[in-house]
């Protein structure tokens, strides 16, 4: 029987810039893996007629595939005693704010630790075996800087803590779930949370042994070249860097002055505050995934328990980091609220409308904004998402931003890639300073194209 209308080809999604490259599609196909393209992403490689052919297997597996279950489908059929629902976070039984109070958690992580507590939580009282997330590797053995793996242990979980803003993907591990029985907990973005659940639909052996997912709140995706770029503004070369931090935590600081830190192989490091990047404002969406664009989940709906950063005060300014918490497993909740009730965790509960305020600036661009995008002309396979297309009567300073921000992430790829190839490091800063500048005229309140554009819009309604 041939395939319906509506399935595509793991080449229709690469084509199409719906590839996130989670390697879930991979995971089970003989021959086939995950391999680098030309813009520093990991794309599915693999045997012809897989590839070119278009499946419903395929299909409903791929996060970003239209013929897949929604976010809205899959929670429904995770969580369907949830007491709560909210349009920007989903279901869900209770959300905190605050930080694990016990160990070191909090300090290893990126913010208030409750990820790596709550898997370690799970780990000590034999709940799960083990858990897959992502964690820091040899560039020089693996040719990369993190993948993920599977840990057994706390104390190979504690390697594991703190954000990766790095192209990773799941068939290793996905292929060592399936080859290995246990309660597996899968720690991930978003879209890879909901990946894993499209193969637990269809796959009994996954269904059976992925107990617990856990999803980061995620603003887009990376490129490797992001830490390329980090060692050319510090004055170094790729092959001079062992590892990267690109949040380097000082408790003295805010949380929210991020500092990439790079540590090199002849002992010696270097680091360098965003700001001071050429590329360093993380909603201008250089070496943006262009998947990314059309998603529409920015907290994890999918995941049994959702953590990101507070981005609101005093929050934002406590150096130390806090974590905003979802939690949509009834089981989590009581583990977090007896661990609450013995000190071990300082959390406060807290409504949706408090979770929606610590991220507006990203449900804005994946709401509104996508709404926008999705209004524009597309080739090949039009995303399905939750949000309708529609200009929605945006004011032109804010189609400008959305616009920008598009053409940002679009161009830093090739033009990145003409500063390698050429050895010419400053023809990328130099274009990404002005396209940073240019951005800025946009979004700061004194930036003059924003000032600009909102007079055109007044003149324009006289």
């Amino acid at each position: 029987m041939p395939p319906s209308p509506e399935a595509v080809s793991p080449r229709d999604i690469v084509r199409s810039g719906l590839c996130i490259g989670c390697g879930a599609c991979a995971a089970e196909q003989p021959g086939a893996a995950m391999a680098w393209d030309a813009h520093g992403f990991l794309k599915p490689q693999g045997p012809e007629a897989w590839y070119a052919g278009r499946s419903e297997t395929f299909s409903a597996r791929c996060p970003f595939s239209p013929a897949a279950a929604n976010e809205d489908a899959i929670a429904a059929d995770r969580f369907p005693a949830a007491p709560d629902s909210h349009p920007a976070i989903g279901r869900f039984e209770a959300a905190y704010v605050g930080h694990v109070a016990e160990g070191g958690f909090r300090m290893r992580g990126s913010s208030g630790g409750m990820i790596g507590w709550t898997t370690a939580e799970l780990l000590r009282t034999g709940a799960i075996d083990a858990v897959a997330h992502v964690g820091a590797v040899d560039p020089d053995g693996e040719g990369r800087f993190f993948r993920y793996g599977v840990s057994r242990s706390q104390e190979e979980l504690a390697h594991g803590a703190k954000s990766r803003y790095y192209p990773i993907e799941l068939s290793e591990v996905l292929r060592e779930i399936s080859a290995t029985p246990g309660r597996y907990a899968v720690v991930g973005v978003p879209c890879f949370i909901k990946a894993v659940h499209l193969l637990r639909r269809s796959d009994p052996v996954i269904a059976e042994r992925v107990t617990h997912t856990f999803a980061l709140f995620c603003g887009h995706m990376k490129s490797a070249r992001m830490v390329e770029s980090f060692a050319w503004q510090t004055g170094h070369a790729l092959d001079e860097v062992r590892a990267v931090d690109y949040r380097l935590k000082d408790a003295g600081r805010p949380a929210n002055w991020y500092r990439a830190h790079l540590t090199l192989k002849n002992g010696g490091v270097a680091g360098e505050d965003w700001w001071n990047l050429a590329d360093g404002d993380w909603g201008a969406g250089f070496f943006q995934n262009s998947a990314c664009n059309w998603c529409d989940d920015v907290v994890g709906e999918t995941a049994d328990m959702s953590c990101g950063d507070a981005w609101v005060e005093p929050y934002s300014s406590d150096g130390r980091g806090t974590n905003v918490v979802v939690v949509r497993s009834p089981a989590l909740r009581a583990l977090i609220e007896q661990a609450r009730g013995e000190e071990r965790l300082a959390l406060e509960p807290v409504d949706a409308a408090f979770v929606e305020q610590t991220q507006a600036a990203g449900l804005r661009h994946r709401r509104e904004g996508l709404a926008y995008r999705l209004s524009w002309a597309k080739r090949g396979v039009r995303p399905v998402k939750r949000v309708a297309p529609s200009t929605g009567g945006l004011p032109l300073r804010r189609r400008l931003v959305y616009r920008t921000r598009y053409w940002i992430a679009r161009a830093s790829h090739p033009v990145f890639r003409a500063a390698r190839r050429l050895g010419m490091p400053r023809l990328y800063t130099g274009w990404a300073r002005g396209a940073l500048a240019l951005y800025a005229g946009l979004t700061w309140s004194r930036g003059w194209i924003g000032r600009v554009a909102d007079r055109i819009e007044g003149a324009g309604r006289k």
